[in-house]
């Protein structure tokens, strides 16, 4: 496997069991990466993702940010499995889809539910594996974000919310993890998975064609800027990149 971009790498992927995550763990596999899958409630998607990978080493483990137990464990396995760190991708990730007036519709408990997974959650997971990430060189953490943090347009706003905020720790995680660690956030747009249970496909065709490349955005595109944050942006942290297709040149109407 000489030659590819990740060999002799280690990886570490939560939301591994689809969509973004399960898009990531397979392009960093068969760039020669030793992929960890991580899960929160999806064994059966893991597995079947970790099942295709090329290569070899690769596992699946648990890791609920509920349960902080998981967390020691997780790490606890990683540590005695590998030397240590490479790459961290925060994919983890969940929303419901509420109009973004409808503001009596995302209640309390909905809101604080949604900030947790998609901005406590990368910050647990980031706190919990920092040593075995400065044992690396060069080693990076890739937060998949959302163009929803830019426009404040999205599934909802808690959602919109909380991925701004995680921008925003991705910039406070660069002044802090540096030099050792490198940060950067991925913003999709888009994207044709099945991540917003009830969206239209037929909505995201309609925005793409708006955008200046006139396609939509493919789990697999993102996995190709986290594979560039890990592997060919060595000089550059505490930024985020857009995989949108150009669409936040245009914007996006409520």
């Amino acid at each position: 496997m000489s030659g590819l971009l990740m060999t002799g790498k280690t990886a570490l992927v939560t939301g591994a069991g689809s969509g973004i995550g399960a898009a990531t763990a397979r392009l960093l596999a068969a760039q020669g990466a030793r992929v960890v899958l991580g899960y929160h409630r999806d064994a059966a998607g893991a597995d079947a993702v970790l099942a295709d990978l090329p290569g070899e080493g690769h596992f699946a483990l648990p890791l609920k940010i509920d349960d902080p137990k998981s967390l020691a464990e997780g790490y606890r396995r990683i540590a005695d499995a590998c030397e240590g760190l490479d790459l961290l991708v925060n994919s983890a990730g969940s929303s419901r889809r509420v109009p973004l007036g409808d503001l009596d519709a995302l209640d309390d408990a909905l809101f604080e539910a949604i900030l947790k997974i998609n901005l406590v959650s990368p910050f647990a997971v980031v706190r919990c594996f920092r040593p075995l990430l400065e044992r690396c060189p060069g080693a990076a953490v890739v937060n998949i974000s959302s163009l929803a943090a830019h426009t404040g347009v999205g599934s909802n706003l808690a959602y919109a919310a909380a991925k701004g905020g995680l921008n925003t720790l991705t910039v406070g995680l660069a002044r802090v993890l540096g030099p050792a660690v490198r940060v950067f956030s991925v913003s999709p747009g888009g994207v044709d998975t099945e991540f917003v249970k009830g969206r239209d496909p037929a909505v995201l065709a309609q925005g793409a064609a708006q955008t200046p490349l006139k396609k939509v955005t493919r789990a697999e595109d993102v996995a190709q800027a986290v594979l560039a944050c890990a592997a060919l942006l060595t000089s550059a942290t505490g930024i985020d990149i857009k995989i949108d297709e150009g669409r936040a040149l245009v914007g996006w109407s409520l």
